[in-house]
């Protein structure tokens, strides 16, 4: 025990680094003498969800008319953050609206954690079945039962200590996301105590690549597919050193079995963006590097792709993490089916797009339900709608329903008006901000 006195100096000196950082960047990145956004929010809080080991606190934004089988977002907030103040600078409620899926936010108490960071780092929380882990996988069970979400669209994303969480989620329910994505985040099992996670974000690790990719397969008994994953990190962040967003990369390179050198390199909003794709061509790995960042998530409030609001540890950086971490998990792909009359059957007609959107009216035969959407939350019914099987008609009504003029082709007199679906369904595509130009 001689040597306590050494340990436990270089813990206070590492603690009061990580303080005096984390205060000057919620200082730098928030913006001069601003309040924090007081626009209206859905967010509400669920309780009742599980047996909660890990003792968070369960939040949810949804849209009001969800369809079933939509998609499921879990944002994990970072240090000195919480719930609201994710769900307000991160623009994922935008998105959600836009896209039609619900968003999660597990919440840190500060009992537990004085900085509201969550504990990815302490070997009771970070397990399979354990603690703080656990309680985000019974949220994920329970929103998955209230909003009639599909468990093969469950994603999960965070920034610093929930970077470094969504780690955790990846990689001991990896069963359970299709996709990731870390901002400003750590490896999975990088750390199993508060000096190995300080030493972890301050020092450069020199983790060798089947070390890393072992951890994870080490973390749960399953053995692929596995989840697509997007990086995100700042070339000049002081708290989470960007070489921890290299460990990130090669470690589930390894565990995905994937070459170590990129398959495609290119700049995007003038950042660098590298991809790694798998022996079918399909992209399982993307890496953003922000230049010039410090630690946050960076957001573009002016360009085409405005999302989110600038603020402490919200940056904006003239490119949204958020719509491309939700275009690289394909919630940008939008299918809207219109119920079918018994007789006759019409033909499907589908309009691609260069992004992979289509929108399809479909006649068919087979015997699917009839959709149900569901209201967020506490006010929640399921409600059965039909609708009638004229293609025109319905896609007038959408264009009039988007504040917009129903453009008529020309027609033989006598005949009924119609429209021109192709250009009309493109436009309405791109006026939702489902595809690109």
């Amino acid at each position: 025990m001689r040597d306590f006195p050494e340990i436990f100096a270089r813990l206070q000196a590492f603690r009061s680094k990580f303080e005096d950082l984390l205060a000057a960047a919620r200082k730098s990145t928030a913006r001069a003498g601003e309040a924090p956004s007081g626009r209206p929010t859905r967010l509400e809080e669920l309780t009742g969800f599980g047996t909660n080991p890990g003792n968070l606190r369960m939040f949810a934004n949804a849209p009001k008319d969800l369809p079933r089988a939509s998609p499921l977002v879990v944002a994990l907030h970072g240090c000195t953050q919480a719930a609201a103040e994710d769900d307000q600078g991160s623009g994922w409620p935008s998105l959600a609206d836009r896209l039609g899926f619900a968003v999660v936010y597990p919440q840190q108490q500060p009992l537990k954690n004085p900085k509201n960071c969550f504990s990815w780092f302490l070997p009771g929380d970070n397990q399979r079945g354990d603690g703080e882990a656990l309680s985000i996988k019974e949220m994920v069970d329970h929103a998955i039962a209230i909003f009639g979400a599909d468990r093969r669209k469950v994603y999960v994303t965070g920034l610093s200590a929930g970077g470094a969480m969504a780690s955790v989620m990846l990689a001991t329910y990896p069963e359970v996301f299709a996709g990731g994505a870390i901002i400003a985040g750590l490896p999975y099992g990088c750390a199993g105590n508060v000096q190995q996670a300080f030493e972890a974000m301050f020092i450069e690790q020199r983790y060798a690549s089947q070390s890393l990719g072992d951890r994870v397969r080490a973390a749960s008994k399953h053995r692929g597919p596995w989840p697509k994953i997007s990086v995100w990190h700042g070339t000049c962040d002081p708290i989470v050193k960007p070489s921890n967003g290299e460990d990130i990369i090669r470690q589930w390179i390894n565990v995905q079995g994937l070459s170590e050198s990129p398959s495609h390199e290119e700049s995007i909003e003038g950042y660098s963006r590298r991809v790694w794709r798998d022996a079918n061509g399909k992209t399982r790995i993307e890496a953003f590097s922000i230049d010039g960042m410090a630690h946050g998530v960076p957001l573009a409030t002016t360009a085409e792709e405005n999302c989110g609001s600038p603020g402490a540890f919200f940056v904006d950086m003239g490119i949204s993490s958020t719509h491309h971490i939700a275009r690289f998990w394909r919630l940008h792909d939008s299918l809207i089916e219109v119920p079918r009359a018994a007789a006759p059957v019409p033909p499907t007609i589908e309009i691609p797009s260069n992004a992979g959107a289509a929108l399809v009216i479909a006649g068919a035969a087979d015997k699917r339900p009839q959709s149900s959407t569901i209201t967020p939350l506490g006010h929640r019914e399921q409600r059965q709608t039909s609708y009638p099987l004229d293609p025109n008609a319905v896609i007038a009504a959408a264009f009039k329903a988007a504040g917009l003029p129903v453009p008529e082709v020309s027609r033989p007199r006598g005949t009924s008006p119609s429209v021109a679906p192709g250009p009309i369904i493109a436009a309405a595509l791109k006026a939702a901000g489902l595809v690109e130009d």
